[in-house]
């Protein structure tokens, strides 16, 4: 007995480690992933059309060539950030800090990604990610075009 006893202690081990492993990683096999996933996932809570205002920044009449220079680009573009503190930071550095990074982006765009309301979604998505990296405090939330026209030159 006392020869088997350290075989049943692995043993043990072993199967509570794949128990353990199993109980971890079957919500992500399962598509439910975990709490903080879930968390992101939820919709933002509908806010009333003055508290849009009060959280919403305009960069209109942006024009610029697109990656392929036989093109041009007008856009208008609506930031919507989680608070109005935040909305006085952005529109602080709205004309010399974003409005570059929206240039910039547009100028790194192929017209082909920009035909498609998909393209043009993860245009939006691209372009928060980089702004929320240049803000000072607070986040950007949503990205929308107002107004767009591509054309060729």
């Amino acid at each position: 007995m006392k020869k088997m006893l350290p075989w049943l202690i692995t043993m043990l081990l072993g199967i509570t480690l794949i128990v353990v492993a199993a109980f971890l990683l079957l919500p992500q096999l399962t598509g439910q992933g975990s709490s903080k996933a879930a968390a992101e996932e939820r919709p933002a809570p509908k806010l009333s059309a003055d508290e849009i205002v009060e959280v919403t920044s305009e960069i209109t009449e942006v024009r610029t060539n697109l990656a392929d220079s036989d093109y041009v680009v007008a856009v208008n573009f609506a930031f919507q950030l989680n608070n109005s503190k935040s909305k006085e930071a952005f529109e602080k550095i709205k004309e010399i800090s974003i409005k570059p990074i929206v240039i910039q982006t547009l100028a790194d765009t192929k017209p082909e990604q920009l035909r498609t309301a998909k393209g043009r979604e993860e245009f939006t998505d691209r372009l928060t990610a980089l702004i929320n990296k240049t803000l000072p405090e607070g986040q950007l939330t949503s990205t929308k075009f107002t107004n767009f026209m591509l054309a060729p030159l």
